[in-house]
């Protein structure tokens, strides 16, 4: 193995464990968060550190693919939290 690529697996390893690390944070944010807007957020935050990990995961295997699920889960995270937020400030997502 190359020095190139023994630092690129540090650099993947040390990405997934602070991406883990934040995504366990989230969680425990999502589980004590005193208000409903703390929730919205780390629910929302938590979106995004799975969003983080799937493209590690796709960097370290080398694939494609795992862009393309990024793009998708990245909208329904987006509007699964605009939903959940419009729910609690108004009480209906529909007008």
């Amino acid at each position: 193995m190359t020095l190139a690529m023994d630092v690129m697996n540090i650099a993947l390893w040390i990405a997934f464990v602070t991406v883990a690390a934040a995504q366990v944070m989230a969680m425990i944010r999502l589980i004590i968060g005193p208000g409903t807007g703390d929730r919205i957020l780390a629910l929302d935050t938590m979106v995004v550190n799975a969003i983080g990990l799937i493209i590690l995961l796709g960097i370290a295997q080398g694939s494609h693919i795992y862009f393309e699920v990024t793009l998708i889960i990245a909208m329904l995270g987006f509007v699964s939290t605009v939903a959940y937020a419009r729910f609690v400030l108004r009480g209906d997502i529909i007008e």
